[in-house]
């Protein structure tokens, strides 16, 4: 006898107190994230470096590129809801990242004039597309193998987010070594493979799944349509996708304004949803979660510098010579993950031992305390270029330091955030609310391209010039960061009460989310064990 979608029987088997489908999600997502962050270790320099973009175009490339890569979440999140499910979702979106992944190994001769940059124009599409099929879907499926009020929820996206980071260390490091050292396509040739793997293991763990994240509408996929089975259909609306991706990548300034307009039209959707569908309580919780969504954004905006202008500055500024070898740049993305892999069961000992004392910041403090972090990693790196004598190399040293606070800042925010996008969200729109979760990432990473852009030092007169220009940015976002993370501790405890903990339910005994309880009531919270941080 197995547990029905949702929940966990007692007769089904779990490894580590967790149901066994949560590691298959973890090696699926560690192959994605290998791929992922391998190609992107590399991507601003292989801008600079192979097609010879300027600093400021490669930045608003990455920019643009990544913020698509987050806010194609929204439609393949909509699709999976409706008609796909999140199980073929997550499996189109990995048939469409391998292919794309290893597109990018045509590099050609380099430079604005080759063909080839068409091939490589034409890999970021499918990257972004397929992202988007992936990425929302599989979070949500680690939420469907809990019940909502299930404690062990924060832990069981602790161990997820561990093997996001765990991919994403193991493809910086390979990827970036082979292609610095190799040549790009051996660097993006790796990250194909990795690729490849993930989608093995998606598809013979399917049983492990226990049913989670088929489509609702089975029927619906085989009806025929243009003579067609309407699914089929949906994965020809993702080549359409890829098409309109290869062009809007290729015009930055399109994916600001369409994350402007389409921004506007998300908030106001799911704002209609909660006030005219949701009761009281529930309408409440959707409007936290925004409010953590705009958060949100700010915080990646100066996060992601890491893979633009910060590997810049690690390129050009900072003494990379380690036991006489001088690191390529783009290996020092994987330092981020490492730390992660160190950290996050830490962490995840620290909210549980604080929770049971009744002492763990609430999500909104969490945000606060990440955001204040982020500042300070900005400022000491500053601090540290200061202190040597003009001209000399940034000490390695303080790369190190500016990774490990920007580190502790992500897990006080974001496993945080993908937990209380699951937990707050009613079931029928639990997609949607991760793919708004990922569409403020968007925002915040096309923003972080506009940064990037500012640290730009083509106009600057020599390296110290240009150099100077950099740090100085990274001041003025520092000191904003923690500004703004003082303030979101300060006004934590009024987001905290929009949330309405008291009358949270499992769906085995509410309608996803429609039926909340008009009045507080005791909701098998109210333990020894009770998870306090949300």
């Amino acid at each position: 006898m197995s547990s029905t979608p949702g929940s966990i029987a007692p007769e089904d088997k779990t490894f580590l107190g967790h149901p066994r489908g949560l590691y298959m999600l973890f090696f699926a997502e560690m192959w994605e994230r290998f791929s992922y962050y391998g190609m992107r270790a590399l991507l601003v320099l292989y801008l600079t470096k192979h097609w010879l973009f300027s600093d400021g175009d490669a930045s608003m490339v990455y920019g643009a590129y990544t913020a698509l890569v987050y806010i194609t979440p929204v439609i393949g999140g909509y699709l999976a809801d409706k008609y796909l499910g999140q199980r073929k979702a997550v499996l189109y979106g990995a048939v469409l990242l391998t292919f794309g992944h290893f597109l990018m190994g045509f590099e050609g001769e380099g430079g604005q004039g080759s063909p080839a940059l068409d091939a490589f124009w034409l890999a970021l599409a499918f990257i972004i597309v397929g992202s988007g099929f992936l990425k929302a879907n599989i979070s949500v499926m680690v939420g469907q193998l809990y019940p909502r009020t299930d404690v062990r929820r924060d832990g069981a996206y602790t161990i997820f987010y561990m093997g996001i980071n765990l991919g994403a260390f193991l493809g910086s490091l390979l990827c970036g070594w082979l292609g610095e050292t190799y040549g790009w396509k051996y660097g993006f040739g790796a990250a194909g493979f990795g690729m490849l793997l993930g989608l093995v293991v998606f598809v013979i763990g399917k049983p492990l799944l226990l049913g989670n994240g088929e489509s609702t509408n089975p029927t619906r996929l085989r009806d025929r349509v243009m003579g067609l089975p309407f699914e089929w259909l949906l994965y020809l609306v993702g080549i359409a996708m890829v098409v309109v991706c290869w062009w809007m990548v290729q015009n930055q300034a399109v994916v600001g304004w369409a994350l402007g307009v389409t921004g506007v039209i998300l908030l106001a959707y799911v704002a209609f949803i909660a006030v005219t569908r949701l009761d009281a309580h529930a309408r409440n919780r959707i409007f936290a979660a925004m409010i953590l969504m705009i958060g949100s954004v700010l915080f990646w905006a100066l996060f992601e510098q890491a893979g633009s202008s910060l590997n810049l500055y690690t390129d050009r500024y900072v003494n990379r010579e380690m036991l006489g070898w001088e690191v390529p740049a783009s290996m020092f993305q994987s330092i981020n993950a490492l730390y992660i892999i160190l950290l996050a069961p830490v962490f995840a000992w620290l909210w549980t031992t604080l929770g049971r004392r009744g002492l763990e910041p609430s999500a909104p403090a969490k945000f606060g305390l990440g955001m204040i972090q982020l500042g300070l990693g900005f400022l000491v790196l500053v601090a540290g270029a200061a202190a040597v004598a003009s001209g000399s190399l940034t000490p390695v040293l303080f790369i190190f330091l500016i990774y490990l606070l920007h580190t502790m800042g992500e897990l006080c925010l974001s496993p945080v955030g993908l937990s209380a996008m699951n937990r707050l969200a009613p079931a029928h729109m639990a997609s949607l609310i991760m793919g708004c979760w990922f569409f403020a990432s968007a925002t915040g990473n096309f923003v972080a391209g506009l940064i990037a852009a500012a640290t730009g030092s083509e106009a600057a007169s020599g390296a110290d010039a240009a150099q100077d220009v950099v740090l100085d940015v990274y001041s003025n976002i520092g000191w904003i960061a923690v500004a703004v993370g003082v303030g979101f501790v300060v006004i934590s405890p009024l987001i905290k009460r929009l949330m309405h903990l008291e009358t949270l339910k499992d769906d085995d005994h509410v309608l996803a989310g429609e039926a909340e309880l008009a009045e507080p009531q005791a909701t098998g919270l109210n333990t020894a064990n009770e998870r306090k941080d949300y």
